[in-house]
């Protein structure tokens, strides 16, 4: 880990925090709490927080009701901490956890993945030849990371040998980013940082570990060694407006170069050259470390279903879902949560959190024969890490406006320590609260 990091709050200062996170954790809308008696057949498509929220909802509320869970994956990743990992904050084991640890007793997990997704059949084939008949779809797969896009990548280059990080990819390969990480800050040189072309998860980690760079190479004397390039795929740094200036500002405040329309195509590993596309053709930097993040799509088996938008992200996949219900456009007793929907904000864990009661009161609603009215906003939560010990609570909806949880208390726009807190000590707590269904 980075030396004189004082990270470790006092345990009496973090009770008033701990009561704040429990405070954000309580602001998306609640449903009712009857249970419901039903037959019904509900398939959910990954055990990630998105399916594992809604599986443990689901079973506390509907009485007799079939719910399987398709998932072959044994471990469940707490994404929102793999920044953390790859900054050397955090272990990887930090970040993992078993997947039947959170599904409840009641609901059958099935232990593969999907193969294909028939929504006029209303059946699910899995990867292993079974045939899941449903009455209600939920999708939360996730997506899928396109290493392969990536001319030159392998992830056996991932570490310091080669000065790669790739720690979106696993919290085991976030820890072994953060050796290269590591390496280049003690040694110095280029640092090239960025983001894809695609709609992403979490689309601020990118700066994070940016930012964590830069303040890692300064806590340890070596700033002036080092050069740091942040490689936006557009003509800002962040979707928000208000939020693109003030990471402009820090950028300029802090020395760390950033460059619009250039998305990483290629890297060559032997002789440390990324290759970026931009308007005016291809761009190639010198590297001494690269954190390459790849673009994103839809698992294969979701674009090939037919329940992809028709016209918008045709290359990616994300699912046709009106996106204030989160009920699918042609399909209706089919349902997204989490990344895969094809909405304009929300895809972070913060989003799913507020996806859930929407799913759960539309699908308990349509089985007892009456309308919904719970509405997803848009909300997305990013605590932007600004440096060790100082984020921005960045909180927003499908406007140009920002959606503070505290305002007044909380300035969303200012370098604080609270918010780090909440990103470091009040997320995972809350996360896992909401895995049980109870946050």
């Amino acid at each position: 880990m980075p030396d004189n990091l004082d990270f470790a709050a006092t345990r009496r200062g973090f009770l008033g925090l701990a009561a704040g996170g429990a405070a954000l954790a309580t602001t998306a809308p609640a449903v009712q709490s009857s249970t419901v008696r039903t037959s019904a057949r509900i398939v959910i498509l990954g055990a990630g927080a998105g399916g594992a929220s809604i599986a443990n909802r689901l079973a506390n509320r509907l009485d007799g009701a079939q719910i399987t869970i398709l998932d072959g994956r044994q471990q469940h990743w707490y994404q929102p901490g793999f920044t953390l990992v790859a900054a050397g904050l955090r272990p990887a084991s930090y970040a993992t956890s078993g997947t039947g640890d959170w599904l409840p007793r009641s609901v059958t997990w099935v232990q593969e993945y999907a193969a294909e997704i028939d929504p006029e059949a209303n059946v699910v084939t899995t990867t292993g030849g079974q045939r899941l008949p449903y009455d209600y779809l939920i999708v939360s797969t996730g997506l899928e990371l396109d290493w392969d896009a990536i001319e030159g990548f392998d992830m056996a280059l991932v570490g310091p040998e080669h000065g790669i990080s790739a720690h979106y990819a696993s919290p085991e390969m976030a820890e072994v980013s953060w050796r290269a990480l590591d390496k280049f800050t003690d040694e110095g040189g280029m640092g090239l940082f960025g983001r894809p072309a695609t709609e992403m998860k979490c689309a601020g980690a990118p700066v994070k570990i940016c930012f964590l760079a830069e303040d890692i190479a300064t806590r340890k004397g070596n700033r002036d060694r080092t050069q740091f390039i942040y490689n936006a795929q557009t003509t800002n740094l962040f979707g928000v407006p208000v939020v693109h200036h003030r990471v402009t500002q820090f950028m300029h405040e802090r020395d760390i170069a950033y460059r619009y329309n250039h998305v990483l195509t290629a890297i060559d590993p032997g002789s440390k050259v990324a290759t970026y596309a931009t308007p005016d053709g291809d761009v190639q930097t010198e590297y001494d470390f690269i954190n390459v993040v790849p673009p994103q799509r839809a698992p294969q088996v979701v674009r090939e279903s037919g329940l992809a938008h028709p016209e918008m992200w045709l290359d990616q996949g994300w699912i046709d879902v009106d996106r204030g219900t989160l009920r699918h456009l042609r399909y209706a007793n089919i349902f997204g949560i989490g990344d895969i929907n094809g909405v304009p904000r929300g895809k972070t864990a913060a989003s799913v959190k507020w996806h859930l009661p929407v799913v759960e009161d539309h699908l308990i609603s349509e089985i007892q024969g009456r309308e919904g009215t719970q509405i997803f906003n848009g909300y997305t939560s990013c605590p932007l890490i600004t440096r060790i010990g100082r984020a921005l609570l960045v909180e927003f909806n499908y406007g140009p406006d920002l959606q503070p949880s505290f305002p007044g208390v909380v300035s969303p726009l200012d370098e604080l320590w609270v918010s780090w807190a909440m990103k470091v000590f009040a997320l995972k707590p809350t996360y896992n609260a909401m895995l049980r269904g109870v946050a």
